[in-house]
């Protein structure tokens, strides 16, 4: 699917997490079809069936049709945090309630770090992740982030520090399709 779409892209990439790669997964190439979008979230929903879900979250921007589609698979609400001078928030009047239970839902997890702000954001507000699904988990299952996690796609893909990136001492330069540098008010 990823190859079909052009949405597995080769070159030198920073990724929203900063780190700099060789690989970057657009999964919004993929996601815009709706055979592979019903596809995909219906693996995710399959992995969580046994679990009580009452509300699916996922990060702006990139986790939001996943997370949708996934939701309305489930039959629950589904909304998404954003950041506000740089810290994940809910906005748009969205919130949950102590003792919500939640998905927390993403594209790709590389670090995880968006997936962890939600949870942050989540249980501040006294809710309960009881998962996190993703498309894409760059980490090949290193980072965990909940008891129960799954990921359709789990591989180990060269991710590097900024500072000893060997395609940045080449000169090779750098794409940042990441959604983390939208302007967001």
């Amino acid at each position: 699917m990823f190859r079909s779409t052009g949405a597995l892209l080769e070159g030198h990439f920073r990724l929203t997490s900063g780190l700099h790669s060789t690989t970057y997964f657009q999964c919004a190439r993929v996601l815009q079809h709706p055979e592979y979008l019903v596809k995909i979230c219906g693996s995710i929903v399959s992995a969580f069936e046994d679990v009580a879900i009452e509300t699916v979250i996922s990060p702006a921007v990139g986790g939001i049709v996943v997370g949708t589609e996934t939701g309305r698979q489930l039959g629950v609400k589904t909304i998404f945090t954003e950041r506000k001078d740089g810290k994940m928030v809910f906005r748009r009047g969205f919130s949950v309630s102590p003792n919500e239970k939640i998905l927390v839902v993403e594209d790709v997890i590389t670090t995880g770090g968006s997936v962890a702000e939600v949870i942050e954001v989540v249980s501040a507000a006294g809710a309960n992740v009881v998962g996190v699904g993703s498309v894409v988990d760059r980490s090949n299952g290193t980072v965990k982030l909940a008891d129960q996690q799954f990921s359709l796609l789990t591989l180990e893909v060269k991710n590097y520090d900024p500072e000893t990136c060997p395609l940045c001492r080449e000169g090779v330069p750098i794409d940042m399709p990441g959604s983390r540098n939208l302007k967001t008010s």
